[in-house]
């Protein structure tokens, strides 16, 4: 029998003990960033990365295991299982390989070789087959019946048998993927009739390119171009160099009878072998191209849950527009909704008096430390608007990514969060919420409404939904969750929990009047030992009443610090606070059973700073104030840029003109770039060079290299 960790551990390149462990604690239930936080230990301090890989080879050997299972049971139900063929099947690890051992006894719907088997002609093919029968019409005459009329209809028969025989050999399968791997071209060619229609796959109307260099991008974007019926697409090796290999393979005789054969293998690659392999490449290229678009989607999707936050202070948001004005929203620090109202200081109406007075006053009213202006229609009209206003204290004025506001804004979620109020309010809270803190408001939305990524809705929606919620999943663990603070939707992602003990949290949150204790979590219904074990560690109590309920120590750690403290004859409280009294601790005096170094060394750079948000700090930053639209670029101008999106190809720039630029990755900087995630990050400020601007296709061409 396959020892699954043995085929995991060889694939992954992590020691067997490791991922043995590793595979314990998954079938334990325990997540992923429980164990790679917790559990350090028992895994060689694997990180989250590797834990999933080994979790996905995990994954993919259960359902291995699980296709066995049911050919062995299909084949055996045929009375066919011999314990050759058993052994085989069982010892098998590649998917495709064990489709091919099965495929002459799978289930088989009418085929010519059938049709030909029915009317006697199997122990013809046979004959011709061996190759050693010199008089190939004579020995086809012996076959004649009242179905098979003539020689020719008899040789036809069996060539059909033969040919189906060619297509279920194994080795004569992996000649064809060999020429496949090798020198297939990928091509497509444009619909008769579909010019103007499918203008934007104008690049692939007619295109061809090697299949192993064409890279994912393209093809979901040919992929997409036949889905909508522009594009014809095919994936073909050099077909005579294919049946050559075959013809060597199979053909033993320079005779008629090695004609027939030849020419079966011919009819064979052509009509079963290549549609079959080509199907099959097509959905291997097209699973990969979704892993790399799924990939990318990940990345950016990370970088804007880790944007940096605010933190804790009094918001004014405005939601910008035109004729319907800015909607405006007063928050206190911890995001509640405390005031709205609209200004107009935008043409038609142009009330700039006003909007001046009604900011002011609230800013004074409400002590608002920051605004946040939303960078949708009129973001930069309403941020030269408020620049231009005088308070009286130095105030941060921030623009906010709002893509996929309005998707929560009209969501269940945000209906719940402020039923009374319409959209428009809510958008706006929704961007004031985003400054404070992006990855509690950022759980609200969709992911892929989030506008990061490429090709989302091309690529495989069970796939991508799973990917993006695993990464939420790890961002709001590594940063922690306030449990008096965070919505049903936050605790959702807390490892252990999901949508019922969330909800369950929050009701008891609201019932006792917040949580003072990480120890009242096992109070809450339908709480156990094993969801407590996973989520505690993850949850802070600000102002608890143990100070290590607000850190990332595990409750099942606080022994360790309460002994520690005690060495130092201290209590809890102090030691928590000083840093200096921190490293004085000797960790080696506090290893046992299974609490190692690593664990301890976790525990000390918490108490040097408990509850420290990994994320970054947040800077101010602002547009060139000479450049508002596309026709106020030139070729030659350095602006300033934020990153809003990174693709395999490039990246993409909002320099404040309503239309980001793309910086190819070519451009990306003065040196060879393979991944532009080497060079930017999302949300990141850079500095660029218009290149080209094509205002009626809305391309602007941006280069971030110095030379």
């Amino acid at each position: 029998m396959i020892v699954f960790e043995e085929v995991i551990a060889d694939r992954v390149n992590i020691p067997l003990r490791q991922v043995k462990n590793t595979v314990d604690l998954l079938e334990e239930g325990a997540t992923i960033p429980f164990i790679s936080r917790y559990r350090k230990e028992h895994t060689g301090s694997l990180d989250e990365v590797q834990i999933t890989a080994i979790r996905d080879e995990l994954n993919k050997l259960k359902e291995l295991q699980k296709r066995q299972d049911y050919i062995l049971k299909t084949i055996e139900e045929q009375e066919k299982l011999t314990p050759e063929l058993r052994k085989k099947i069982e010892e098998c690890l590649d998917p495709v390989q064990l489709e091919d051992i099965y495929l002459p006894y799978k289930p088989k719907r009418k085929t010519r070789a059938t049709v030909a088997r029915d009317k006697g002609l199997e122990p013809l093919a046979k004959i011709l087959m061996k190759q050693q029968e010199m008089q190939v019409e004579k020995a086809a005459s012996e076959y004649l019946n009242e179905e098979v009329e003539s020689v020719d209809d008899a040789l036809k028969g069996a060539r059909d048998i033969i040919a189906e025989w060619v297509n279920e050999n194994p080795r004569a399968r992996k000649t064809v993927r060999y020429h496949f791997d090798r020198s297939a071209v990928i091509s497509s060619k444009l619909v008769k009739g579909k010019e103007e229609e499918g203008m934007k796959f104008k690049d692939y109307f007619e295109f061809a390119e090697p299949l192993k260099k064409c890279p994912g991008h393209r093809i979901l974007a040919m992929r997409r171009g036949e889905q909508e019926g522009f594009l014809k697409i095919s994936m073909d090796p050099e077909s005579v160099r294919v049946t050559d290999a075959l013809s060597e393979q199979f053909v033993k005789s320079p005779y008629d009878v090695g004609q027939q054969v030849e020419e079966a293998v011919k009819d064979s690659y052509k009509r079963l072998m290549q549609p079959s392999i080509e199907n099959e490449y097509k959905a291997l290229y097209k699973e990969k191209a979704d892993m790399e678009a799924i990939k990318v989607f990940a990345d950016n999707l990370r970088q804007l849950l880790l944007a940096s936050p605010l933190g804790q202070k009094r918001v004014l948001a405005l939601d910008p527009g035109f004729r319907s004005g800015c909607k405006l929203v007063c928050l206190d620090e911890q995001g509640n909704l405390l005031h709205n109202a609209t200004i107009y200081p935008h043409p038609p109406q142009q009330d700039r008096a006003g909007s001046t007075r009604k900011v002011s006053s609230l800013v004074e009213q409400y002590k608002v430390e920051a605004i946040a202006i939303g960078n949708g229609t009129a973001s930069r009209e309403t941020e030269r608007f408020i620049r231009m206003l005088r308070f009286p204290q130095d105030m941060e004025v921030y623009v906010v990514n709002e893509s996929g506001a309005s998707i929560y804004s009209a969501s269940k979620i945000a209906r719940d969060e402020f039923p009374d109020y319409d959209v428009t309010v809510r958008g706006a809270v929704s961007i004031g919420r985003r400054l404070m803190d992006p990855l509690a408001e950022l759980v609200k939305i969709d992911p892929k409404s989030i506008g990061v990524g490429q090709y989302q809705h091309d690529v495989d929606q069970g796939k991508l939904k799973k990917s993006l919620d695993e990464v939420v999943e790890s961002c709001v663990n590594l940063v922690g969750v306030n449990l008096n603070t965070a919505s049903m939707h936050l605790l959702t992602y807390v490892s252990g929990l999901g949508p019922t003990l969330a909800q369950n949290v929050v009701d008891y949150r609201q019932e006792i009047g917040g949580f003072t204790s990480r120890k009242q979590l096992k109070k809450v219904a339908r709480m156990g030992e094993k969801a407590y074990e996973q989520c505690a560690g993850f949850l802070r109590i600000e102002g608890a009443d143990n100070p290590l309920d607000n850190s990332a120590v595990h409750p099942e750690s606080y022994h360790i610090v309460e002994r520690m403290a005690s060495d130092l004859k201290v209590d809890l409280n102090q030691l928590v606070k000083d840093e200096s009294l921190v490293k004085q601790i000797d960790l080696n005096n506090y290893v046992q059973g299974g609490i190692g170094l690593p664990t301890l060394k976790d525990i000390q750079s918490e108490l040097e700073k408990p509850g420290r948000d990994p994320r970054e700090q947040i800077e101010v930053f602002e547009f060139d104030q000479s450049v508002f639209t596309m026709e106020d670029l030139k070729p030659g101008m350095e602006l300033p840029g934020i990153v809003t999106n990174i693709t395999k190809f490039g990246a993409f720039v909002d320099v404040g003109v309503k239309q980001d630029g793309l910086v190819h990755i070519s451009q990306l900087a003065d040196r060879f770039v393979k991944d532009p995630n080497d060079v930017v990050k999302i949300h990141q400020h850079v500095k660029v060079r218009v290149l080209e601007v094509d205002i009626s296709r809305k391309r602007i061409q941006l280069s971030m290299k110095k030379h």
